[in-house]
């Protein structure tokens, strides 16, 4: 039998076969357990992999017919409609382009006046579902993992969380005005994370090396929320060439990775 290390690290040339890596790994995992419940991640890192999943969808490879998904994290104050929230992110990259059922798909409620009582039920509605068994996620530059900002609890749960400043000002971006990026948001918890199946955890880029390198091999800390997925049963990273530059044992998971494509080719 072979064993991966505590994570299993896998290292592909560029953003696009991240990407095409991290649709195929979603696609194999939906074919078989075509219910799948997923955690669905926002972000510039993840629109790759959306595209990659819509194509292999409409080439007939893919049904997401009897799938579930639960939002990773939303902004406060931003309705639903508004082209920076991120449940217009997910419909408008993947869950419209594909044969997701609308009732299927959970989202987290950013304008709500009681956000402790709506995410207390948005935790019933995951154990109801029977658990989440894939969640996908990019890494903040901070080692955030949805909207889990440094000294989060390793234990959280859906949660109403204060932005850090660098999570801000990475965001910025995505805004007309610097003024207008959300303080605060709703976010699935660390906790939450931690009890799903699976982990696939997504980085590209030299400006995620140093934090791909904390999180995958670094000590385990609140600061560095990311990190405790070290922890996880189950964690696969998908990196490229420019985010590994600052992993240690690289050669070690290149060497795992060759051992485990040898298996299966005999």
């Amino acid at each position: 039998m072979l064993y991966y290390c505590a994570v299993r690290v896998i290292l592909v040339r560029d953003y696009d076969q991240v990407s095409v890596r991290a649709a195929q790994f979603v696609a194999d995992e939906i074919k078989k357990n075509p219910s799948l419940v997923l955690g669905l991640p926002t972000g510039s890192t993840p629109v790759g992999m959306y595209k990659e999943l819509v194509k292999l969808f409409q080439s007939g490879t893919i049904s997401f017919k009897k799938a579930s998904a639960f939002q990773l994290d939303e902004y406060v104050g931003l309705a639903p409609d508004h082209p920076q929230s991120y449940q217009f992110f997910l419909k408008d990259h993947f869950l419209d382009n594909v044969d997701f059922p609308a009732s299927n798909a959970h989202f987290l409620d950013g304008m709500s006046q009681d956000i402790p009582k709506t995410c207390d039920i948005y935790e019933t509605s995951i154990r109801k579902s029977g658990g989440l068994g894939l969640v996908i996620l990019g890494i903040g530059r901070d080692g955030h993992i949805a909207f889990n900002e440094p000294g989060s609890s390793l234990s959280s749960r859906t949660r109403l969380k204060t932005l850090d400043h660098t999570t801000i000002r990475d965001n910025a971006r995505f805004f007309d005005q610097p003024e207008d990026v959300p303080k605060f948001a709703v976010t699935m918890g660390v906790g939450t994370i931690m009890d799903s199946k699976m982990v696939l955890l997504l980085a590209s880029g030299r400006n995620k090396a140093q934090v791909v390198s904390d999180v995958v091999e670094g000590p385990m800390t609140a600061m560095v929320t990311g990190s405790i997925l070290q922890m996880h049963p189950k964690v696969t990273v998908i990196i490229d060439g420019e985010a590994a530059t600052r992993l240690r044992r690289l050669d070690y998971y290149t060497k795992v990775e060759e051992m485990w494509d040898e298996k299966l080719s005999v």
